[in-house]
């Protein structure tokens, strides 16, 4: 049996790339570029506040899927298309992570990002 096993969440893809959605090695979680896409469309909605709040719902599908939780995530890393929209990250972020004592690191880049995403985010966590 391998190591390695991909995860996905239905309705949410790269498209036609061969990318899972993530990857869990052991207890290690890693993600691929996790957006702000609705699983039940397949788009990335136009509106800021509800690709954030995708963002943080497709992650914890995300750790469901993997076994885990939004407490096992160690890291995170968020890309912004303009620093215009780190408020609105921050407030999803205190909603996810709501104890400032057990809170991931965080990094944040601004980048231009692709199919009309305002934000992506990426995470590694350890499962229990």
């Amino acid at each position: 049996m391998a190591r390695r096993k991909s995860i996905e969440i239905e309705g949410i893809t790269h498209r036609s790339a061969p990318i899972p959605l993530g990857a869990k090695v052991d207890q290690l979680v890693f993600s691929s570029a996790i957006a702000g896409m609705d699983p039940a469309s397949g788009e990335i909605p136009e509106d800021p506040v509800k690709q954030v709040e995708l963002v943080f719902r497709n992650v914890e599908r995300f750790m469901e899927i993997s076994g885990g939780t939004p407490a096992d995530i160690g890291r995170m890393t968020v890309y912004l298309q303009d620093e215009q929209y780190r408020d609105l990250v921050n407030e999803e972020w205190v909603k996810m992570f709501p104890d400032p004592e057990s809170r991931p690191a965080r990094h944040s880049v601004v980048k231009n990002l692709r199919m009309g995403a305002i934000v992506q985010v990426e995470i590694i966590a350890v499962l229990p």
